[in-house]
């Protein structure tokens, strides 16, 4: 345990957290999200004890600000994020990606995180407007070289930083359904990838996260609890909506007031018998600065009543 982190109790093989995403943070630096003093000083006042650091420069990346700042509000970190960076499958963004990862990973080992989250957007489609940026499906060669990177920059990770490299599918990432997810956890190598398990995005993509996790126990590593409108969802579908479109109308909203069912989740994640962070990520961007904290609250309320986090 490195020095500073909450001591774990209880149900604490599965730790419960939080992320800016459920402050409505989606970016490093925009005027329409959440302050990041006001981020920190809200979850520590909600009981949240872990965190992710979200986009990289949305908390201080001076190290030992960082810390400093973590500290004194007794909170400790699950996990760095490497967003923003989603072309696993064009040989010229790597040098980029590289760099980020690096970025991340070391601010992330420094202030004692354990895992590197990593979101593959911009994804096919513009979030605002829906326009297509790309087509929806790799082909064979760009899947093949986005196995291959993914792999290279999970060794790098783990051999360079010691931290476990997460891929979080995403929807409008080439990576969305319950298809792509197993046929990519079939061919990465798991002794360098793992999945971050977002609950949410799959479910929008109307995959089963309880057959996930029990199809492939061993490759879940990290956990982003989320639920989906499905009213919203299903009007996504009609209409075929961007997610970044759906997430304006309401699509991700506060348990257990969607889907997927969280109880059946926790039972899942409990049955791993095994450590995991479990980090609740609400997309709430853009939204008003006084509203995360109640539902935050809720949610934290809500998923300790199931077992999941620390016993008090």
């Amino acid at each position: 345990m490195n020095e500073g982190e909450p001591e774990a109790r209880g149900h604490a093989r599965l730790r419960l957290g939080t992320c800016p995403d459920s402050w409505g943070v989606w970016f490093a630096d925009d005027p329409l999200q959440t302050p990041w003093t006001r981020f920190l000083d809200e979850v520590a006042e909600v009981g949240y004890r872990w965190l992710e650091l979200g986009p990289f420069g949305y908390l201080p990346s001076d190290k030992a600000r960082l810390a400093d700042e973590l500290s004194r509000r007794g909170l400790a970190v699950a996990g760095g994020t490497v967003h923003g960076f989603s072309g696993l499958h064009r040989p010229g963004d790597w040098p980029d990606i590289v760099a980020i990862t690096r970025q991340v990973s070391e601010l992330t080992a420094a202030v004692g995180g354990r895992h590197v989250i990593f979101v593959p957007v911009p994804g096919y489609r513009d979030d605002s407007t829906g326009a297509f940026l790309e087509p929806a499906e790799l082909d064979a060669g760009q899947w093949q070289t986005m196995i291959r990177a993914t792999d290279e920059l999970g060794k790098m990770v783990a051999e360079e930083y010691g931290l476990g490299l997460e891929f979080h599918p995403h929807a409008d990432s080439h990576v969305e359904t319950q298809a792509q997810t197993e046929r990519f956890l079939d061919e990465t190598d798991p002794r360098y990838v793992n999945l971050c398990l977002d609950t949410g995005h799959l479910a929008y993509r109307h995959a089963d996260n309880v057959a996930i996790i029990n199809r492939y126990p061993d490759r879940i590593g990290y956990v982003h609890i989320k639920q989906m409108d499905p009213a919203i969802v299903a009007r996504a579908d009609r209409e075929g909506l961007a997610f970044g479109q759906a997430v304006a109308m309401g699509a991700s909203c506060e348990p257990p007031r969607g889907e997927p069912v969280v109880e059946d989740v926790a039972k899942a994640l409990r049955a791993l018998d095994r450590d995991l962070f479990v980090v609740v990520e609400q997309d709430m961007y853009p939204c008003d600065f006084g509203q995360p904290k109640p539902i935050a609250q809720r949610t934290y309320t809500y998923l300790r009543g199931l077992g999941i986090g620390e016993q008090e």
